[in-house]
């Protein structure tokens, strides 16, 4: 389909108004030391039928038309942004690694997912799931949806926090980053299962067409699930070599060429291998990144953050503020729904992290403070939310709530983890060796 001068001129400015929305609001929301991607989505919410269109429904119409180029073209940047997000967040997993600490990570962890889980499986057979179901109508699906949505710790956000805290090198910081990257990993997992499991509606690409296995049915579940855990380990174990591999060869001339380029074809590749085999293609976004992020060199750091830095200044902000964009807490938000559900998915997650802390040995404080850190939900939520309602687990209202879950909670673990750091107190008083903090909250000079 050709495009004329008014179909460009018109996505021209919804790009540019979205943009220019969600870097606005995400640069007052750092200034007021809260996690700039809830301001990213904040400004999606502003354009949308929340704000902007119960003001100027007009406007709001003009700016984002149901039918025209100009919703494809949103659509076709909300899916890139979120595989560039899923890639540089699988490139920061191994970086957070560090030795030491395991007892209280691996327990935590443990307690972190399983007790959520547990959880979610006993609220789900009394609330009316059916109020919240989507069109996929898979109680399975929503079953582990309401899961991880108890679950997850977004590790931007809460990384972000703590660098903003000066803070991030502490034996605190290592230990509530550790967490979140195994806890990140098994959501991204257990969510891809979850959207094999909804896939009801007719599918014409991948293995499962080819084997002639009819979409949720039994043969298509088992085939996912397998597919899925197949690719994560083989990638894990023979991914970094075979990249290594590829990338020396003598005739790799886009690796000679432009290794950001070599990058994103990578991350496309692994994407479409995730396709073909019936898995969602974000979650081969984040196993490229994960492979990416064993390379070192500063060509390899430099080709990592070349794509970090375009990612976050257009894509990512883009994806956010189109999330923010689909958000009408006007109409579908549940006000009482959302409060029990914010109230049990908080205590339910703090006493997990506090309980596996304790465990480990951690102080009633430091364990407390860990409990609240972990709680934010951030980015990964607003994902799980977003791709969730995409495949039509989730309906609107719950949508609504689960981004409102990732928004309120992030809030609230910054503005703790800002409380104790003003007050000089110490995030984890056993722990030996602690850098300084800065009492003033602010980030040290390099």
């Amino acid at each position: 389909m050709s495009l004329g001068p008014a179909d460009v001129a018109h996505i021209l400015l919804a790009l540019g108004v979205l943009l220019v929305a969600a870097h606005g609001c995400g640069h007052v929301f750092a200034r007021l030391r809260q996690p700039r991607v809830i301001g990213e989505l904040t400004g999606g919410v502003l354009l949308g039928p929340t704000v902007l269109s119960t003001l100027s429904p007009g406007a709001q119409s003009y700016l984002f038309p149901e039918s025209g180029p100009t919703q494809p073209v949103l659509g076709a940047c909300h899916q890139l942004g979120l595989l560039l997000l899923m890639f540089c967040s699988g490139a920061e997993m191994r970086s957070l690694f560090q030795r030491g600490e395991e007892r209280t990570v691996g327990l935590v962890t443990v307690t972190g997912v399983m007790l959520p889980f547990l959880a979610a499986l006993a609220l789900i057979r009394v609330v009316d799931h059916e109020s919240l179901t989507g069109p996929a109508n898979d109680t399975a699906a929503l079953t582990l949806v309401f899961a991880l949505a108890l679950a997850v710790t977004s590790i931007p956000v809460i990384s972000r926090i703590m660098l903003d805290l000066g803070i991030l090198h502490t034996s605190f910081a290592r230990i509530v980053l550790g967490v979140a990257v195994v806890e990140d990993t098994i959501v991204y997992i257990v969510l891809s299962v979850a959207l094999g499991l909804a896939a009801t509606q007719g599918e014409d690409f991948g293995l499962p067409v080819l084997l002639g296995l009819a979409p949720g049915s039994p043969g298509s579940i088992a085939l996912h699930v397998v597919a899925t855990l197949v690719l994560f380990g083989l990638m894990l174990r023979f991914g970094s070599t075979g990249f290594r591999w590829i990338s020396r060869l003598r005739h790799n001339l886009l690796q000679q060429s432009n290794p950001v380029a070599y990058y994103l074809v990578f991350m496309i590749a692994a994407s479409l291998l995730a396709a073909g085999l019936g898995i969602t293609p974000l979650f081969g976004a984040f196993l490229a990144g994960i492979i990416v992020s064993a390379e070192s060199g500063e060509n390899a750091e430099a080709s990592r953050q070349s794509i970090k830095s375009f990612s976050f200044a257009f894509f990512v902000p883009i994806y956010f503020a189109i999330v923010g964009l689909r958000l009408d807490l006007v109409h579908h938000f549940r006000p009482l729904f959302f409060l029990w559900f914010l109230l049990f998915a908080s205590l339910v997650k703090a006493a997990s992290v506090y309980a596996g802390a304790r465990l480990a040995g951690e102080s009633g404080h430091a364990s407390a403070n860990f409990a609240i850190a972990l709680n934010a939900r951030g980015g990964p939520g607003i994902v799980l939310a977003s791709v969730a309602f995409g495949a039509g687990i989730i309906n609107q209202e719950f949508y609504a709530a689960l981004v409102m879950l990732a928004v309120v909670t992030s809030m609230l673990a910054g503005s703790w983890l800002d409380r104790i750091v003003r007050r000089g107190a110490p995030l984890r008083p056993r722990a030996a060796q602690e850098p300084p903090v800065l009492s003033t909250g602010a980030v040290p000079h390099s």
